[in-house]
This record gives structure tokens, C-alpha cells and sequence, in this order.
């Protein structure tokens, strides 16, 4: 899955929050300053050719902009590739990393080991 940037990732942000959007309405939800409109319109074309964003046509000139692929696939996505990335695809090594970096303490890893087990048995 290709990556966004951070600018990227904000108009996804408010795609998936407020669904489909004119450039405008894009701009509206931005505090102030607000990004000029040509400069959203072409990180919207952008996020359209890489394939996150679609478009349907209001009128001759007029788009309306909606999410390809859900929040949850790319955050999916994104940690598929950094797993891939920097533990030689190894989730084992991602949350042992995690673990000995003190993101995520013994008892939280418990706690989700148990989830998960509860989650299987229900299966």
C-alpha cells in the first residue's frame, strides 16, 4: 500500500470523518489559516491517482470527492509495512520491540494476550 504524507493524511482524515467533499467544503473544515483551495485540489488529484480517493461529478466542473479505502484498511495496510519494513516481517518482533521500548507495559500485553484468547474461543 503506498504511503500518505501528513498533509495527505489530514484530508483523509476529514473524508473519513465527514465522507464525500467538494474541494470547498474540504477547505470549510480546515481552522484558520486555511489551505488554499488550489493547493487542496491538488493533493486531492494526488490522493486520487494513488488511489484513495474517488470522484463523481456534480455538474461540468463541479467533483465530489469520496474515500476508495477505509480507514481501517490503511491503517492495516501501514503497520503491514512497517512490520515488514524494520522487523523482517515479524509481529513477534514488533511487539517485543514495543515491549522493551516501554510503549506498552507486561500487565497491557496480558490484558490483550487474554482478549485475543477470548476472542479465538468465541470462534
Amino acid at each position: 500500500m503506498k504511503q500518505l504524507t501528513q498533509k495527505e493524511e489530514e484530508i483523509m482524515d476529514r473524508m473519513w470523518d465527514h465522507g464525500p467533499l467538494q474541494v470547498r467544503e474540504l477547505q470549510a473544515l480546515y481552522d484558520e489559516p486555511k489551505p488554499h483551495v488550489n493547493t487542496l485540489a491538488t493533493l486531492v488529484k494526488i490522493l486520487e491517482d494513488k488511489g484513495f480517493l474517488g470522484h463523481r461529478a456534480l455538474s461540468a466542473r463541479c467533483f465530489q470527492y469520496f474515500a476508495r479505502i477505509s480507514r481501517d484498511d490503511y491503517r492495516g495496510g501501514t503497520l503491514a509495512n512497517v512490520v515488514n519494513k524494520f522487523f523482517g516481517r515479524s509481529y513477534l518482533s514488533a511487539v517485543s520491540a514495543l515491549v522493551h521500548e516501554e510503549k506498552i507495559s507486561v500487565d497491557e500485553l496480558r490484558a490483550l494476550i487474554s482478549e485475543v484468547e477470548a476472542g479465538a474461543q468465541d470462534k
